[in-house]
């Protein structure tokens, strides 16, 4: 039934995206599109995957070998094409092969969101203020959102830096609903604190951060190059931040088959804002989320095969022992 209707959420939004679309003069687009840069392009997103995973291993407390985190990243992503985002429950229940409890790798996911959320709204402010006929709603919807993340990453930090709080609020919680506990929730969240801990490290911070700008340069450089591959001639320094944006921001919500409709909507939104014309629009879409889906293909596929876990068994967490690349913790 999800799947149904998140395929149908995706044929209704790129009808309504295609309409009034000569898809000809699309398919001639794409058929002329600069090869190399095409290939330099999914270059670029696999690169952009192995940054990902090194700020994952970061995120964890390097409890997981950085070939390993990458590895679980690429399976993700591979698994974030199904309805529902499925992969991050993978990615988390694999970590868990790895010594690595679930509330712990839940947490770090939930931080690594968030941050990516922050320099998502970011972008968007910074690329918008700068359009001479820039759309309020987004930029609106971009900071309640922007300001959401913000609140939520400062309460993660909050409970990261004074633990004691935490459990003192656990406890009134238990005292107020004793059935609670019969759950294991003072494990959880000594799980979930962990996860936590690197973000109460300066130096650890300023890691991840750069980490995070270095993957945010990889993503962008794939898109430019793709807009040289059509020849679309544009203000780069908007089209690309602005569009990679919207992009990340339309897929947050899992509503659809590997992003299939929201995804193509916010390059479309975005090419309008800078004075593409439709078809470019369209091609730029198309093409920026083949090379995704591909690279996402071969490169969760590689993960798959060089764990030896198999698509079925990347939702359980007891057939596979741990691995020597555990980090203590």
């Amino acid at each position: 039934m999800i799947v149904l209707a998140s395929a149908a959420v995706s044929i209704i939004l790129l009808l309504l995206i295609l309409r009034d679309v000569p898809l000809n003069d699309v398919a001639d687009s794409l058929r002329v599109a600069d090869i190399g840069l095409v290939l330099l392009s999914l270059l670029m997103v696999a690169l952009g995957l192995a940054i990902r995973g090194i700020r994952w291993s970061i995120l964890l407390g390097r409890r997981i070998s950085i070939v390993r985190a990458t590895h679980l990243v690429n399976i993700m992503f591979l698994g974030n094409q199904l309805p529902l985002r499925l992969g991050e429950v993978a990615r988390g229940v694999l970590a868990t092969r790895s010594g690595v409890p679930l509330a712990t790798s839940a947490s770090s996911i939930i931080a690594e969101r968030l941050i990516d959320s922050l320099a998502v709204v970011l972008v968007i402010a910074l690329t918008v203020s700068q359009l001479p006929d820039a759309m309020p709603e987004v930029s609106e919807r971009a900071s309640l959102f922007g300001l959401l993340a913000l609140v939520c990453f400062i309460a993660l930090l909050g409970l990261a830096r004074f633990p004691d709080n935490a459990r003192r609020m656990l406890d009134a919680l238990l005292n107020l609903i004793p059935p609670l506990r019969r759950l294991p929730l003072e494990s959880i969240l000594v799980d979930l604190l962990g996860g936590l801990q690197p973000l109460t490290q300066a130096r650890a911070m300023l890691v991840i951060g750069f980490w995070t700008v270095i993957g945010w340069i990889f993503s962008l450089l794939t898109y430019y190059l793709l807009h040289l591959a059509l020849g679309i001639d544009t203000n780069y320094l908007i089209s690309v931040p602005l569009g990679i944006a919207l992009v990340a921001l339309a897929i947050t919500v899992p509503v659809s088959i590997a992003g299939l409709g929201p995804f193509h909507g916010a390059v479309v939104v975005a090419g309008q804002m800078v004075g593409m014309t439709p078809v470019e629009a369209i091609s730029l879409a198309f093409l920026l989320h083949g090379v995704t889906v591909l690279s996402y293909a071969v490169w969760g596929a590689v993960g798959l095969l060089a764990l030896g876990i198999s698509p079925k068994s990347a939702f359980t967490a007891k057939d596979e022992a741990p691995t020597d690349d555990v980090k203590p913790s």
